[in-house]
């Protein structure tokens, strides 16, 4: 009874970062997904992880409680910092929903129950559907088990509050938003474009309702510059996949003080 009391506390201390990972990582974090299905999950990886790990009993004394604090938050940064990289596409819907006329729209999202716009809606399930498709929910369950390299179980106090940890965090959110606008750039250009010549239109040809026309013209360019430039973004949500296990893998480097 006493060897197995070491062995279950390495066993709880997976299981605290692989949950907080999976509450806050994409995909997995989905309210979609059942939570007995969530916590099997967990519990079965935390299970394998165990056994390929080389991990030495870590007594159960006043300092374990600091270990589960560590391994919670640990589990919960890479999470956030993932999610941070896939919000690139809601921004991006953002920007287009307000150039076609679908920011009065928002919808609840049923993934997040927060309210997201049309277009970043439609943005999230296509880089949903192109993260299975290349297997990126293989690389960021890997993720999760290599962070050990970077991030022991013994290691007390990572970098937290360190000033490159927080330039990182800084850095990402900049690049996000670099992203989103380069995916928005050609059909807000495009539409900004329609804008000024129904502007236009509509000071030589008073006598036109451009509001009765300006909406349908403006969502169908929309469209059609969204169909032409597919391609495109397919390709940009595959760089926002690399991205985003980049920035999980220079997250567990800063922590562990790499």
């Amino acid at each position: 009874m006493a060897e197995l009391i070491p062995k279950a506390s390495v066993l709880l201390l997976i299981l605290v970062r692989v949950s907080a990972f999976f509450v806050s990582i994409p995909l997995f974090s989905y309210r979609t997904i059942p939570p007995q299905l969530k916590i099997a999950l967990a519990f079965i990886l935390s299970w394998i992880m165990y056994y390929s790990l080389d991990v030495d009993a870590i007594p159960i004394d006043g300092n374990y409680i600091l270990l589960v604090l560590k391994e919670l938050i640990i589990g919960l940064m890479i999470g956030i910092a993932a999610n941070i990289v896939f919000s690139a596409v809601q921004i991006a819907g953002g920007f287009i929903d307000f150039e076609m006329g679908f920011a009065m729209a928002n919808i609840i999202d049923p993934q997040t129950g927060a309210q997201t716009p049309l277009m970043g809606q439609f943005f999230n399930f296509l880089l949903l559907f192109v993260l299975l498709a290349t297997n990126g929910h293989h690389l960021i369950l890997d993720g999760i088990f290599y962070s050990y390299e970077f991030l022991p179980m013994n290691q007390f106090f990572p970098m937290f509050g360190d000033a490159d940890t927080v330039e990182f965090i800084i850095k990402l959110f900049g690049t996000v938003f670099a992203i989103a606008f380069q995916m928005s750039a050609p059909i807000v250009a495009t539409l900004f474009l329609v804008t000024l010549a129904l502007g236009i239109t509509a000071k030589t040809v008073p006598q036109l309702n451009i509001f009765v026309i300006g909406f349908p013209v403006k969502i169908a360019i929309g469209f059609l510059v969204l169909i032409i430039s597919m391609g495109v973004m397919i390709e940009v949500m595959e760089k926002l996949i690399e991205l985003t296990i980049l920035a999980m893998r220079d997250l567990m480097q800063l922590l562990g003080g790499a």
